[in-house]
């Protein structure tokens, strides 16, 4: 089979829906070249996609592999990169703790905290949205379910874009150093000294048989929760606020039945969603998507993005339609690694986006904002920057 570089498509990280169309076409399935890789298989169709999510011959313990040298940070022992029955064990444990019932408790925080930040930003008639409002909501948010507010969040913001957005092998690794660090430092402090959050119930948590987390799982659950908690929320709100300035008459119909938001959010999520593939699996064997066999071995990438774009799966899918049922899309992942902050994220989501259209009626792109600034990469989906006025 060929491979696709897909280093040549320049703009890429701009709009990489038309590609992904162009590798439905050719089939579910391509081995592409990549900055990172010269060779990585790339699942492209929805169905194909949410089979791959869900099967267990796709390993995500990058460890028993011999694709990278890295060296063990405790950051990594989360339950991103692990299997069953290890990602079994860890996220029985979380999930006591990260309860609805503690999710939906901080319902009137989140649109405190929103109210909050449009408070101080509205006045000033114009502002990067991302960094008066994107970030500081979802970060303040989840700094105060862990119990960590007094974070340097602007410091800790560029850590995790090091990390999840890399420029350079040797500026990740940086960060992942550093992250590590903290993280030890946090958790230690925090068992000295706990409080009444999730950090401090996590490392405290036990299951009927008297297991609890490690301290190394406890730094790996803190990096998920803080990095996952806030990156993939930035994106949502600012990559949905862009899909409604980029189609005025979704805009205006939003505006006239704010009832629309919740299947609005869901249509940000599958039309322009905030990760656009999902992180790194492992074939444990040769495994047939659809008429291929990806060897044993081999480094898969499931493209979310390009699932939730396939005609197969939604009419006409290239439309921003608020009005659509988008249920079923992939932006929070399918099977035993589908997003465990889903519910806040969407929260939050639908709390921002409605509060933001009411206090800025006249809500529009900053025409001296410049040309946006996009993610580096091929896992997360967005841009640095989003310059509006109102």
């Amino acid at each position: 089979m060929s491979v696709v570089d897909l280093r040549e498509a320049r703009d890429f990280g701009a709009n990489p829906y038309p590609y992904y169309a162009k590798l439905r076409a050719g089939g579910p399935v391509h081995a592409v070249r990549t900055e990172e890789f010269e060779r990585i298989w790339m699942i492209v169709g929805y169905e194909e996609a949410r089979a791959a999510l869900a099967d267990q011959r796709f390993s995500k313990e990058w460890r028993t592999t011999d694709l990278w040298t890295v060296s063990s940070n405790p950051i990594n022992a989360n339950m991103l990169e692990m299997d069953a029955p290890h990602h079994t064990r860890l996220r029985r444990l979380v999930a006591r703790e990260f309860t609805a019932r503690r999710i939906e408790a901080m319902r009137p925080r989140v649109e405190e905290i929103t109210a909050g930040l449009l408070d101080a930003m509205v006045p000033a008639g114009s502002a990067d949205l991302i960094d008066a409002f994107a970030f500081p909501l979802p970060m303040t948010v989840i700094c105060e379910l862990l119990g960590v507010p007094g974070m340097d969040r602007d410091a800790f913001r560029r850590l995790s874009n090091a990390i999840l957005a890399p420029v350079s092998p040797e500026k990740e690794g940086e960060a992942v150093h550093a992250m590590g660090a903290y993280l030890v430092e946090l958790t230690e402090d925090k068992r000295r000294a706990p409080g009444d959050d999730l950090m401090s119930a996590l490392i405290q948590a036990r299951d009927d048989d008297g297991d609890r987390l490690s301290p190394d799982e406890l730094i790996g659950i803190a990096f998920l929760l803080l990095v996952a908690g806030h990156e993939t929320t930035v994106n949502l709100i600012s990559n949905g606020v862009r899909a409604l300035l980029d189609h005025p008459e979704q805009l205006a119909l939003l505006r006239a039945r704010p009832e629309l938001i919740d299947g609005a959010v869901e249509e940000m999520l599958r039309y322009d969603g905030p990760v656009g593939t999902a992180t790194f699996r492992f074939t444990r064997e040769p495994v047939p998507v659809g008429p291929v066999v990806i060897p044993k071995g081999e480094a898969v990438l499931v493209a979310l993005g390009s699932g939730d774009r396939d005609p197969g799966r939604y009419p006409d899918p290239d439309t921003f339609d608020i009005r659509r049922a988008a249920q079923g899309h992939l932006a929070f992942g399918h099977g035993i690694h589908f997003c465990l902050g889903a519910p806040l994220a969407r929260m939050e989501g639908r709390i921002a986006i409605a509060a933001l259209l009411e206090r800025c009626p006249g809500l529009a792109r900053d025409p001296e904002g410049g040309e946006p600034d996009w993610l580096p990469g091929l896992l997360l989906r967005g841009v640095r920057r989003l310059p509006v006025r109102w």
